[in-house]
């Protein structure tokens, strides 16, 4: 039991980028013990992946609609979530320079979603994507790279062998092998990866329009949580979907945040002290998102 209050404890402490890839490791083991157990007492460990993966049919589907979500938490194998949560870390910490934990939860899912969309209706149209399944996070976590691409496409990262490369071109560059391999062995998945991608720029175009896509789906979470906590619940506003980004970034160190779903309260300086302090203790990553939207507020605002 310490073991299980020390993971939600870490949960609660860290920010939503942590919080993700913790969902998506703990998604992972808990699968793999269920998987080994079925296959040390003489079941078939493969048939529990149809469970949590995404099927290709529509008729399964509709049994097994929880499979839209918990896709995009589970991986086939070690180095599937390995590569995807490394992928995720680094790219979800360059779009939390830019954008609130709200963003990049709501990005997710319908970054996952529209990799989904796009894979099931390949799979109903396409002989050659039928009859498989989808699962992974690939799809979700390429919607936050190329979102982050389109928005500052001139940021700078260091590659190793490359030196510094504009975030753009690792965008297009994962783009391309998606769709140059699609007559490889993992057409579904590539597939689901451009959904990702159109949801990734959608998002980025949106929001230098002044529109948040993302809102919806946050308006939803935000009343389930209430609900779940005794609060009263309000149905989701779908009409106020704007707001204003501020200057738009150029170069490669841009300052514009968008400011969507902040908070509207005031900061007092011993909050602000008490966010510092913390920071130069444990480091940004150990502020909660409630700390994170307090810090960004009083930043803009000075």
């Amino acid at each position: 039991m310490a073991f299980i209050n020390d993971i939600k404890r870490y949960y609660n402490q860290s920010s939503m980028l942590m919080r993700l890839i913790l969902i998506n490791v703990v998604v992972f083991v808990l699968v793999r013990l269920l998987a080994v157990g079925t296959w040390m007492f003489g079941g078939d460990n493969l048939a529990l992946m149809q469970w949590v993966a995404l099927p290709s049919d529509w008729w399964l589907l509709l049994k097994r609609p929880w499979t839209l979500l918990t896709y995009m938490f589970a991986h086939a194998g070690l180095l599937h979530i390995l590569f995807n949560m490394l992928w995720l870390y680094w790219m979800g910490r360059i779009f939390m320079e830019f954008f609130s934990s709200k963003h990049l939860t709501g990005l997710y899912l319908l970054g996952g979603w529209g990799g989904a969309a796009l894979y099931l209706l390949a799979a109903n149209l396409l002989p050659r994507v039928a009859g498989g399944v989808l699962i992974g996070s690939s799809a979700a976590v390429i919607a936050i790279v190329v979102a982050t691409a389109v928005y500052v496409p001139d940021y700078k990262i260091g590659l190793l062998f490359l030196g510094e490369v504009a975030i753009k071109w690792v965008a297009i560059v994962t783009v391309a092998i998606a769709v140059l391999s699609l007559d490889a062995g993992n057409v579904g998945g590539n597939i689901a990866h451009i959904g990702g991608a159109i949801v990734g720029a959608w998002f980025a175009l949106s929001i230098k329009q002044g529109r948040d896509i993302t809102r919806p789906i946050n308006a939803c979470i935000d009343s389930l949580v209430g609900l779940f906590n005794g609060r009263k619940v309000k149905f989701p506003d779908f009409n106020k979907g704007s707001f204003t980004t501020g200057k738009k970034p150029q170069g490669s160190a841009p300052t514009g945040r968008p400011m969507g779903n902040r908070p509207t309260d005031t900061v007092s300086e011993e909050e602000l002290d008490a966010i510092l302090d913390k920071i130069k203790a444990a480091g940004y990553d150990a502020l909660t998102d409630e700390e994170r939207d307090k810090l960004f507020k009083v930043s803009r605002r000075r």
